[in-house]
């Protein structure tokens, strides 16, 4: 059976080649999965996805499976127990910026806003398609929820991390042209 044709970026990996099958380019639109997977961005910054990808159970596991309710308590000793794990990427900034983006999180909830329909209501409602051939490192849409990040007081959200983060939960379709995920039928957010 000849392999299906997808992502080069993909190929090199059995990790990755997973990561791209199943996951990278779905429309997610679960409000917690949203958060966490911008979290992973962050701590992706300057590294590569791979090494997350590798990381990302014992960041599950350090970040209590990324509830934001329990990041958001976390305190100084449990700083200091996260710098200890080999597991993770042991950057004080990051995690740090992961505890602040928890209560952020919360604090949008508790004001009444979702974070899934937040999202999608500035990316359109819909997967974005990108037709140009070329993948850029950044939009202006990565560009405008950048801004809005930061003015919420989320670090690690540059117009690059948050460009990856977009096309890592299926905001915008950057599937090569011959990929087979290409054309995947999107899920539909849950009413």
């Amino acid at each position: 059976m000849k392999a299906p044709h997808r992502c080069a970026w993909a190929e090199s990996d059995p990790l990755l080649r997973a990561y791209h099958d199943e996951e990278w380019g779905v429309p997610q639109y679960d409000s917690r999965m949203l958060w966490e997977m911008l979290m992973l961005e962050g701590f992706q910054a300057g590294l590569s996805w791979l090494i997350i990808l590798r990381k990302r159970e014992a960041f599950r596991e350090a970040f209590r499976n990324f509830d934001p309710e329990a990041v958001a308590k976390f305190k100084e000793s449990d700083v200091s127990r996260l710098l200890l794990n080999p597991g993770i990427i042991r950057s004080r900034a990051k995690i740090e910026a992961t505890i602040a983006g928890a209560g952020i999180y919360l604090a949008m909830r508790d004001a009444g806003e979702d974070f899934s329909k937040y999202v999608w209501t500035v990316a359109g409602g819909k997967p974005i398609r990108n037709s140009s051939g070329t993948v850029p490192a950044k939009s202006e849409l990565s560009e405008s929820f950048s801004k809005a990040f930061k003015k919420r007081g989320f670090k690690f959200v540059g117009p690059a991390i948050v460009y990856a983060w977009m096309q890592a939960t299926g905001i915008v379709n950057d599937h090569s042209e011959h990929c087979f995920r290409r054309n995947a039928k999107a899920p539909k957010p849950a009413q």
